[in-house]
């Protein structure tokens, strides 16, 4: 299969006054895995059905390999698309199913059959080519959707939120199946979700949505470590925001939050640089904060050392996860965003789990607090 380089040149759709994307631009490298992520509304999906075709675009452009598709028709773009919604027929065996779009441009039928042989043979179902759709669970029609869409060996593949009605477990074994065949093919892949888990699973680079215009584009890393804004932050993964004043500027800045002073590092180029005064959010993932609990909040030996920062205050809520408990502690006197402080503590059998308004005390490494405006 031939793999294309996909490129959005200045893209919108507007519904009368309302921009359902608002002058997007994106380059996909060949072969890339690229997730649109975002909230209802933030325009993925209507991103998808302009690249696919469905929709015309108010204006802009899509290149493939630099030749201008915006204007052609769905069935002329050398792109398919696998729907959250199967879309099987019913009436057809698993076979005819993944044959149906080959025999409509009057493939010759020996090709045919061995396209899909091969096809089924990718997604593991060639042993049930006979079944019908009912005969199958949601993941093997799932499998035979996807079967049918690489049959026609595109040279980008669209997954509009292709796992949304499966169960948990199932759909973490389709995240693996897919990215393992996005290797595997080399196919562009443009996949759409509102799951930022799934996002961070999946993805070479991800485009956050907001709005209609990608809020922030990198790969799960750069999302989930160096969010360029607080909503990046409060979108991709859980996290703390903490209120902060910044009071001085340099290799670390200095800020307020709650009443006490803390460090961390300033916001990397092509951030604006920190000014003294300005208001801006101290993001902490749970797994960077320690949790000491009663007494040992107020043991000498609980001071923070060089290089960590500390607030106290109170357990207020704790959740059974499985291999952690999250507790979320009320720092005194602080401003969040969202709550109390949020900690994950990977709680050992033997440790006691907190009682509610049990003193606390919470840190974290400078290096591990990220600053965020907006």
């Amino acid at each position: 299969m031939t793999v294309a380089r996909l490129e959005l040149r200045g893209l919108s759709k507007r519904f009368g006054s309302f921009a359902a994307v608002d002058d997007l631009s994106l380059t996909v490298a060949p072969g890339e895995f690229l997730t649109l992520l975002g909230a209802s509304g933030s325009g993925k999906t209507t991103t998808l059905r302009l690249i696919a075709g469905f929709d015309q675009p108010t204006a802009g452009a899509i290149l493939i390999d630099g030749v201008d598709a915006a204007r052609q028709p769905a069935f002329k773009r050398p792109i398919n698309t696998v729907f959250q919604q199967y879309a099987l027929f019913p009436h057809l065996t698993v076979r005819d199913n993944v044959a149906y779009g080959l025999r409509m441009r009057r493939v010759p039928t020996g090709e045919i059959a061995d396209r899909v042989a091969r096809a089924l043979a990718l997604v593991r179902m060639q042993d049930f080519a006979t079944r019908a759709p009912r005969q199958l669970s949601g993941g093997q029609q799932q499998r035979v959707a996807l079967a049918r869409a690489l049959v026609n060996e595109p040279r980008v593949l669209l997954l509009d939120e292709p796992l949304g009605a499966l169960d948990l477990k199932l759909r973490r074994e389709m995240q693996l199946e897919l990215t393992a065949l996005n290797k595997q093919l080399g196919i562009t892949f443009i996949y759409v979700t509102h799951d930022q888990e799934e996002a961070l699973t999946m993805s070479d680079r991800i485009a956050l949505m907001r709005g209609g215009r990608i809020e922030q584009l990198g790969t799960p890393r750069d999302l989930y470590e160096r969010p360029s804004s607080r909503y990046v932050a409060g979108f991709v993964g859980d996290t703390t925001l903490l209120a902060a004043t910044v009071v001085a500027t340099g290799d670390a800045a200095t800020l307020v939050v709650a009443g006490v002073s803390v460090l961390a590092p300033p916001p990397v180029a092509p951030a604006e640089p920190l000014r003294a005064g300005e208001s801006v959010w101290l993001s902490l993932r749970p797994e960077a904060v320690t949790l000491d609990i009663g007494a040992a909040a107020d043991a000498p030996d609980a001071a923070p050392s060089v290089g960590i920062n500390a607030l106290t205050g109170t357990v207020r809520e704790v959740v059974y996860a499985g291999p952690i408990v999250k507790v979320s502690v009320d720092i005194a006197g602080g401003v969040t965003a969202d709550g109390p402080v949020l900690v994950a503590v990977h709680q050992p059998a033997a440790l006691p789990v907190p009682a509610l308004g049990t003193p606390a005390r919470v840190t974290w490494p400078v290096s591990r607090a990220v600053i965020v405006r907006g």
